[in-house]
Formats: structure tokens, C-alpha cells, sequence
């Protein structure tokens, strides 16, 4: 799959950056992307929660899923 024309550009500027700068670069995308996954978690939460409070969410046993899963 070739990468968006944006993404090599980012990857070439990044290039250009010394070694401390791409370190500091790299920690913030890190600290960036774990914050973008906790509040997609939340928002997983919040809508299973939701589910459940209406009534849309049913028990299962773990195997059941895996059934479901794997079928």
C-alpha cells in the first residue's frame, strides 16, 4: 500500500531534525497516540454502557463469544 504523499513529507522533514529533535518528536507522538487511544477506550465505555442501560447489551459466556468470534 503506498503512503500518503503528507506522511512521506512528514518523514523527510523529520529527516531534517538532529537526533534530539526526533527524540522529542517521537515522545511526543507517543504521549499524543496513547491519549487518542485512551479516549477512543472511553468512548468504547461510554457506548457499552449506554447499551447497557437500555437494555441493548446481553451476558455471554466467554466460549459463546469465542464461537461467535471464530465462526
Amino acid at each position: 500500500m503506498p503512503m500518503p504523499a503528507v506522511f512521506n513529507e512528514v518523514v523527510e522533514a523529520a529527516d531534517s531534525l538532529s537526533v534530539g529533535e526526533q527524540e522529542a518528536l517521537i515522545d511526543i507522538l507517543r504521549h499524543r497516540l496513547a491519549e487518542a487511544k485512551r479516549r477512543e477506550l472511553v468512548a468504547y465505555v461510554q457506548e457499552a454502557r449506554a447499551e447497557y442501560r437500555s437494555g441493548r447489551a446481553q451476558i455471554a459466556e466467554i466460549a459463546d463469544i469465542m464461537d461467535d468470534i471464530l465462526s
